[in-house]
């Protein structure tokens, strides 16, 4: 058995990392999902039935691999982000306090809005591509601009409807 999966870890140790780096486009984390993939072909080598190739079996594990990372990685929205967001394509009011009402209107805004747009505009804020929010949400990198663009759309509505000024030369 030892030999199998040294063999297994030989052979497609740089196909598996190569694969999971084209996700994530980060070297440490795709050496990190790798190590993980092949403690799980350890882990769960006694069930492979052969249904499959064994490589397109790693690289389903490799792919489960990279979704259960996206799920860990949700978290709130950065307040940083949104911040970033007002200030590149809002203007008007001055006030120190205007990010925290600009805070306040995103969440309520979002909180009427399906767990899919607030992940896919969560997602956006936090630097992810369309492609990996598609995959992560399980939907087209084409639905996912979609999405983004329409919450981006309400939330400059929402804003200007709450007094909040905007620059129309953006969004």
């Amino acid at each position: 058995m030892k030999e199998l999966l040294a063999e297994l870890f030989d052979r497609y140790h740089q196909d598996v990392y190569t694969y999971l780096y084209s996700l994530c486009h980060d070297v440490s984390l795709a050496e990190d999902l790798t190590s993980e993939v092949f403690v799980e072909v350890v882990r769960s080598i006694a069930a492979f039935r052969g249904r499959s190739d064994i490589k397109t079996w790693m690289f389903s594990i490799a792919r489960h691999q990279w979704y259960q990372h996206l799920r860990r990685k949700k978290r709130q929205i950065p307040t940083e982000s949104l911040h970033d967001l007002y200030d590149s394509h809002f203007t008007g009011l001055q006030s120190p306090d205007l990010s925290g009402e600009v805070e306040q209107a995103v969440h309520e805004l979002l909180s009427s809005e399906s767990e899919l747009t607030r992940r896919v505009f969560r997602m956006r804020l936090e630097g992810y591509s369309y492609y990996e929010i598609a995959s992560e949400a399980g939907i087209s990198e084409s639905s996912a601009r979609v999405v983004f663009f329409r919450v981006k759309t309400k939330l400059k509505q929402y804003l200007e409807k709450e007094g909040l000024r905007h620059d129309p030369d953006h969004l």
